[in-house]
């Protein structure tokens, strides 16, 4: 009895927080996207891109029609269901009515569906993109299985024409799904060009007005950042301005470089090197490096002088 009459006290202190911050619940609405769906596109339209790769792997000359028919049907629906919750979504946001939601959501979906032949095409540039810039890389057999980089331009690559579409809530979801799965944090409003590599993945952050030419490789950790977020007179912070850097076609940047802010342009065929910090623009063909730190090494068995660093690191 004790122990029923705690529960009861969590839940009523639960449902008290309910009703005194609504902020973090969805109670009393109708309208919201569903996660696992979303995740269920990505699946689907991995298959798509890369058949045999993903999903059935019996494919041959003589179903591959049929095969396809049923992917793209079954992806055109959960599409539109998808889409038209998040437009709906954001309408009983502002307070309006729903409307045409649903149709709407099936004309994005078939827009979208329209663009993947020429979305396929872009991703086969990218996976060469990778082998060609890896000497690790095997194949391009290993590249689309295993490659983290791969796996978030290919959801960024959707994700973006879904954010150029108009659709809300969706290509964030999907992109963060990516940055779970890669550790490449891709924002779906980052224009990307072609050929695009970024090898290791992890810890890259690419922000959403960052401009990507073709033919550019990024290396783990980097960023493509804001310097600062502009506020309006109520201290909001002001969105649609270009807050993160454009980078030019042909460009390198190394492991751990930061380039921040909108006005900043790396230049064409420019190499950044690693742990750079840039906060201004570079011409064209520009090296950028960081001064070395001054190394010292300690022999074993032998004790630091005065003018050498104490190993003060060791546990």
């Amino acid at each position: 009895m004790a122990a029923e009459n705690g529960l009861g006290k969590v839940v009523d202190g639960l449902l008290a927080s309910y009703e005194r911050d609504r902020r973090g619940h969805y109670i009393g609405k109708k309208y919201l996207p569903s996660r696992e769906e979303i995740f269920e596109i990505i699946e689907l339209l991995f298959q798509v891109f890369y058949p045999g790769y993903y999903g059935r792997q019996d494919l041959t000359e003589g179903n591959l029609r049929y095969h396809v028919v049923t992917l793209v049907s079954t992806l055109r629906e959960k599409l539109a269901t998808q889409i038209e919750k998040c437009l709906c979504w954001a309408s009983e946001s502002q307070g309006n009515e729903a409307g045409a939601c649903a149709e709407y959501g099936r004309h994005i979906a078939c827009r979208l569906l329209s663009r993947l032949p020429e979305i396929r095409d872009t991703l086969l540039l990218d996976v060469q993109a990778a082998y060609d810039g890896d000497p690790a890389a095997g194949s391009l057999d290993e590249v689309i299985l295993s490659y983290p980089g791969l796996l978030a331009i290919t959801v960024h690559r959707v994700a973006h024409e879904l954010y150029v579409l108009g659709v809300p809530l969706m290509p964030r979801i999907m992109s963060e799904w990516a940055h779970s799965q890669s550790g490449a944090d891709i924002h779906p409003g980052a224009t990307v060009g072609k050929s695009f590599f970024i090898d290791h993945a992890t810890g890259v952050v690419i922000g959403e007005t960052s401009h990507i030419g073709g033919n550019v490789k990024v290396y783990q950790g980097v960023t493509l950042g804001a310097i600062s977020h502009p506020k309006d007179e109520r201290g909001r912070v002001i969105r649609d301005q270009k807050r993160h850097p454009t980078v030019e076609d042909s460009v390198t940047l190394y492991a751990n470089a930061t380039v921040l802010g909108g006005q900043t342009v790396v230049g064409q065929g420019s190499v950044v090197g690693g742990s750079v910090f840039l906060t201004r623009g570079i011409p064209k063909r520009s090296r950028v490096a960081v001064k070395p730190p001054e190394t010292r090494v300690i022999a074993a068995g032998s004790q630091p002088g005065d003018d050498e660093y104490p190993a003060d690191f060791e546990i």
